[in-house]
C-alpha cells in the first residue's frame, strides 16, 4: 500500500519481471481496475512491464489476445475487476493486482483470481495499491494480522526523487493533516470514522458495472446540483451529481462535481450530464444564490422547450440531518452506485464521523447525491399513518 507517485507500479512490475527472468513463473495474470488500466499503467505505463528492463528482455504485447508473451516463453494475461467471471477457466502460479482499491467487484474477483492459481510449487499473488477501506482492502489487512499475507507501505514523500519538482511539497501544503493526505500521501488505511452515517459496505454491497445500468428502463433520471456560494480555488466544489429510478430501487449514474467553476460554467455542466443520461429534470438547491441558480440553468439550456424542468428547493437542516434517510436506504439495499464514485464515496463515509466539520462543510457532491435520490423517491408507497423516510426527508430538504 502506497500514496500516489510512491512506485507501487514499479513495485509490481519489478516483482513480476523478477518472477520470470528467475523462472519462478510461467503463466501470469494482470488484474485492474479495468482494462485500459491495465493496457495503459500495468503493461505500457513509463513504468509497465513494457518499459523496465533490458530491451530485448522485455515482453510483447498481443493486443487480440491481451497477452504479453517474454522471449522465454512465459505469459502474461490481461483481465478487469469489471467482469469477475473472465477469471472462470485459466489456470497460473502468479498474480499481480493493481489498485485493489478502486476495483468495482473487489472481493469477487479476487474470490475467482485465487481459483486460478493451481500451477507450479508456490503460487504467488502482489497487490499494489492507494489504500481505500473497501471490503478487499481490508480483507487483506486482516490476512496479513494472522500471518496469511505481508503488507508493506510506501509514502509519496519516499519516491519525491523521481517525482516532478515541487510536486510533493505543492500537495502537503495544500492537503496537510487531512484525511485524503493521510490515505493519499502517505498510504495510510483510513478507516470510515466512528459515527459516519454511510458506510462502505453497505455501497460495495450494492455496486454494479456502469454499463450494466445503462441498460436499465429508467422511469426518472435526475441531476442535483449544490451550488457553491462563490468560485475560486478555494471555494466548496458545485456538486453535481445524476441518478435514476429504476422500479423501487434508485441508481447513482455519474458524479461530475467540480471546484472552482463560474456560476455558467457549472450550469453548463449540468446540463451537459442532464442530456448525456436523458434527465427531465435538474434538481438544485437555492439557498445560494436563490433564483440566479435557475436563471444560470435556463442560460445553460435547462428549458421546458429542451425537455429539461428546473425545480429549486431550500436546505433548512444540516447536511448530515438530510442525508439521514438516504444512509438507510442504502443499508436496505435501495440505492445503487453504477461504478466506482471514488471522492463522493469519500465524502459519504466520513459525513458525520469523527472529525466531521461542523455544519458538514465540503460535502458538497453527498448533499447533491442526496437531493438527487429524495427527488427520485418522492412519492413513497407507506401504509396509512405510518411517517416514511422520504416525509422526514421533504421536511429536511
Amino acid at each position: 500500500m502506497g500514496g500516489r507517485g510512491a512506485g507501487k507500479t514499479r513495485a509490481g512490475a519489478e516483482w513480476v519481471r523478477g518472477l520470470v527472468e528467475t523462472g519462478a513463473a510461467r503463466r501470469i495474470a494482470l488484474v485492474g481496475p479495468t482494462l485500459g488500466d491495465v493496457r495503459e499503467v500495468m503493461i505500457a505505463g513509463p513504468s509497465g512491464l513494457c518499459s523496465i528492463g533490458m530491451p530485448r528482455a522485455r515482453p510483447a504485447y498481443e493486443v487480440s489476445r491481451r497477452r504479453l508473451v517474454w522471449r522465454c516463453g512465459a505469459e502474461a494475461f490481461a483481465f478487469s475487476a469489471e467482469d469477475p467471471d473472465s477469471l472462470r477457466g485459466p489456470q497460473f502460479d502468479a498474480a499481480w493486482c493493481d489498485e485493489i482499491g478502486a476495483w468495482a467487484h473487489g472481493e469477487a474477483t479476487w474470490d475467482n483470481l485465487m481459483f486460478t492459481l493451481r500451477l507450479g510449487d508456490d503460487p504467488r499473488v502482489a497487490a499494489t495499491t492507494t489504500p481505500r477501506a473497501t471490503a478487499l482492502v481490508k480483507r487483506l489487512v486482516r490476512m496479513a494480522a494472522s500471518g496469511r499475507a505481508a503488507i508493506t507501505w510506501a509514502a509519496t514523500r519516499s519516491n519525491a526523487d523521481n517525482l516532478a519538482p515541487g510536486f510533493v511539497e505543492a500537495v502537503t501544503d495544500a492537503y496537510a493533516g487531512t484525511r485524503l493526505a493521510r490515505q493519499e500521501l502517505d498510504g495510510e488505511l483510513v478507516e470510515d470514522p466512528p459515527g459516519a452515517i454511510f458506510s462502505r459496505e453497505a455501497i460495495e454491497r450494492g455496486r454494479m458495472r456502469l454499463d450494466a445500468a445503462a441498460e436499465l428502463a429508467f422511469d426518472r433520471v435526475v441531476v442535483a446540483v449544490d451550488p457553491p456560494a462563490m468560485a475560486g480555488p478555494r471555494s466548496d466544489a458545485c456538486g453535481i451529481v445524476a441518478a435514476g429510478r429504476a422500479g423501487e430501487t434508485v441508481y447513482v449514474l455519474s458524479d461530475a462535481s467540480a471546484q472552482g467553476l463560474k456560476p455558467l460554467a457549472w450550469a453548463e455542466r449540468a446540463v451537459a450530464l442532464a442530456k448525456a443520461w436523458g434527465a427531465g429534470e435538474i434538481a438544485a438547491e437555492a439557498n445560494q444564490g436563490g433564483e440566479m441558480v435557475r436563471k444560470m440553468l435556463e442560460l445553460a439550456g435547462a428549458t421546458p422547450e429542451a425537455g429539461l424542468r428546473v425545480r429549486l428547493t431550500r436546505a433548512t437542516q444540516s447536511k448530515t440531518d438530510r442525508a439521514m434517510p438516504v444512509s438507510v436506504l442504502y443499508e436496505r439495499g435501495r440505492v445503487r452506485h453504477a461504478g466506482i464514485f471514488r471522492e463522493l464515496e469519500d465524502e459519504m463515509c466520513a459525513l458525520g464521523g469523527e472529525g466531521d466539520r461542523p455544519g458538514g462543510r465540503r460535502a458538497d457532491r453527498v448533499d447533491a447525491l442526496v437531493r438527487a435520490v429524495i427527488a427520485l423517491l418522492e412519492k413513497p408507497c407507506a401504509p396509512p399513518g405510518v411517517l416514511s423516510l422520504w416525509d422526514r426527508a421533504r421536511d429536511h430538504r
